[in-house]
């Protein structure tokens, strides 16, 4: 027996990578942190050795911020509890289920399908002869589709007089999550020139068509000018209108800007300003004849001449074509086409399957002798009354959870509440309302109790409360008061006053633009002799601009730009937002110049924090002793 408990105690401390005082950290944890964390590097066993004196320091700061109770500080237990409920919806769901619809959305998102709806209405208060009337419509429909007639609106006109009425309507392409799920399904089986069976939802009959299919079409951003149409427009209007949608197009043809241009002639009250640019768009988002005139454009920058729609006429201009990427790899598309996934209707029974995998986790157990007809009775008669009162059953536990009991009073409570919000009550049944609760109830005790369930989570909750604490016990014990220490900033500057020279340095304007012409504009001025503060409070925002010294490797150059008193540099375009930035050079400054102690405040505050931080750090090394098992170390190193 002895043997068993050392050896248990053994493997035990084996797992420890290191103890701080009385407490210890695994090295699961610590490899669960490092690799979340970890850059590619040629050196594995320094890296590792160079976070295990991080992660080590870590800790003891966030013993010290325990030992003050910094985590029972209202605003601490607020900020953990906000995490809390930000992160725990990522856990209350079947991750297999969602993966799987994520790969059905990808695959279904590479081709976009060219859809016709054909239509009958009908509702549960028909008379039967109706009905059948509605049936024999659409599937006269599907027969003559299926011939192969092609003129559509023949089709619906012939079996609206004959039968009853029929809807036809040419969708245009459609893609993945742009119709409800189970329609989605059914058109992404059909094959080009496939018709449907008969489709039924509560107000119709439909029978679909895939007339036509094409690769995905991509996201895309574009430009407008927009004529627009007013009501009742006469033809003798409409043509004045297209003569000047084809002179402006003339315009931008023969070179014209085409922003400035869209500023002084678009109709488009939410883009004009904008240079017409439009917000992304993807297939369907628009009529089909505006779609394929945009689709056609072959490369950025090419212009479309005036299209013609309900709206008016449009003169495009292509800015960015983005391709549906084919798997996850890029990750800010898999991260919304995710959380659309989330929001439709296609994830519930994803969520119905797991929650019947959380009654088995969290101990559901049913008491069988309280049946069902009395719980339904005693439903009934807080849904007539609208209270609930003091019944038989209010006391009778109707069923558990590992450490909750669930009670008949609890369950009464939901039908009142439930049956009195008309945002949520849908005229369920009672078997209906108890399966509900009983869900419902499940997966609130299993949010209650993640951390007993989901290590993950576990982990993801201390993580968020140990760094939380970290920056309150630095911001009291380093950063705030080496800030404030006005006279130990000083005495640290002079005793290293050789560490804060300048390098070559220069004093200048600096200019961040909104785009590239409004820098080239800027540098124009500038060098007409304009003010330098002028240029920026006349610019309606688009430009702002600053003075000061700055080292020239501070400086944003173009490649290769030779330094001189008075340039003033060509402007360098930020591609991630197309915001551009340059400089005025006023005057240079040789290397090795002495800073004085307000030119280097900066540097010595950030300098005086390290150096108050590791007299710190030393000082919890003393009190909080650590020990590193090297031989789980050298696990990690293999």
């Amino acid at each position: 027996m002895l043997l068993v408990v050392v050896t248990a105690a053994t493997q035990t401390f084996g797992q420890t990578l290191f103890t701080y005082g009385s407490s210890q950290v695994s090295k699961t944890e610590f490899l669960k942190a490092y690799n979340k964390n970890k850059t590619p590097v040629a050196d594995k066993e320094k890296a590792l050795r160079e976070y295990l004196e991080l992660y080590t320091k870590f800790k003891l700061k966030v013993q010290a911020a325990k030992e003050f109770k910094l985590d029972t500080l209202e605003q601490m237990k607020y900020d953990l509890q906000n995490f809390r409920s930000q992160v725990e919806e990522a856990y209350l769901q079947d991750d297999k289920a969602i993966e799987a619809l994520l790969d059905e959305a990808i695959q279904r998102s590479q081709k976009d399908i060219h859809l016709l709806h054909f239509s009958v209405a009908i509702n549960n208060k028909m008379a039967a002869a109706d009905t059948v009337k509605a049936h024999k419509a659409i599937e006269e429909v599907r027969a003559v589709l299926l011939k192969g007639k092609s003129n559509y609106d023949e089709i619906v006109s012939e079996v609206s007089s004959e039968i009853m009425p029929v809807k036809g309507t040419d969708v245009g392409y459609v893609t993945v999550l742009t119709l409800p799920y189970e329609i989605e399904t059914l058109i992404y089986e059909l094959k080009p020139g496939d018709i449907s069976l008969v489709y039924r939802t509560k107000s119709a009959l439909h029978v679909f068509k895939n007339a036509d299919e094409r690769p995905s079409a991509g996201k895309w951003k574009i430009a407008q000018i927009l004529f627009a149409i007013p009501p009742d427009v006469s033809q003798e209007e409409l043509k004045i209108i297209e003569r000047r949608a084809d002179s402006v197009y003339s315009l931008v043809q023969a070179g014209a800007d085409f922003a400035a241009t869209a500023k002084e002639f678009s109709e488009d009250r939410l883009t004009y300003l904008n240079g017409g640019e439009m917000a992304e768009f993807g297939t369907g988002k628009f009529e089909l004849p505006f779609e394929t005139a945009v689709f056609s454009l072959q490369k950025n920058g090419d212009i479309s001449k005036p299209i013609f729609t309900g709206y008016g006429y449009h003169i495009v201009k292509r800015l960015q074509l983005t391709p549906t990427p084919a798997d996850k790899s890029v990750e800010n598309f898999t991260a919304n086409l995710k959380q659309l996934i989330l929001k439709d209707s296609r994830i519930n029974e994803s969520k119905a399957s797991f929650t019947k995998t959380l009654l088995a986790k969290t101990g559901y157990k049913r008491n069988a002798a309280v049946k069902d007809a009395l719980l339904f009775r005693y439903a009934d008669s807080v849904t007539a009354t609208g209270v609930v009162g003091n019944h038989p059953i209010n006391k009778s536990i109707i069923f558990s959870f590992t450490k909750q009991p669930v009670t008949g009073k609890d369950w009464l409570n939901f039908v009142k509440d439930y049956k009195l919000n008309p945002d949520v009550y849908k005229g369920e049944n009672n078997i209906e309302l108890l399966d509900k609760y009983i869900n419902t109830t499940t997966i609130e005790y299993y949010r209650k109790h993640l951390e007993e369930f989901n290590e993950e989570f576990k982990y993801q909750l201390q993580e968020f409360k140990e760094g939380n604490m970290l920056f309150e016990i630095m911001e009291r014990n380093v950063w705030t008061k080496a800030s404030n220490d006005s006279a130990g900033l000083k005495k640290y500057y002079q005793s290293n006053k050789a560490r804060y020279q300048w390098a070559e340095s220069a004093a200048v304007y600096l200019f961040n633009c909104s785009n590239s012409k409004a820098a080239d504009e800027a540098a124009q001025a500038l060098k007409n002799g304009k003010n330098w503060k002028q240029i920026a409070e006349e610019s309606n925002a688009t430009i702002q601009s600053d003075s000061g010294r700055y080292e020239l490797s501070q400086l944003q150059l173009p490649a290769g730009a030779q330094v001189n008193e008075r340039l003033i540099s060509t402007p360098v375009v930020n591609s991630g937002d197309n915001t551009a930035s340059f400089v005025q050079i006023l005057k240079l400054y040789p290397a090795n110049l002495q800073r004085n102690f307000e030119e280097a405040r900066g540097l010595v505050i950030n300098d005086y924090q390290n150096f108050l931080e590791e007299k710190w750090v030393a000082l919890l090394k003393k009190k909080y002793p650590v020990k590193v098992n090297n031989a789980v170390f050298e696990t990690i190193l293999k």
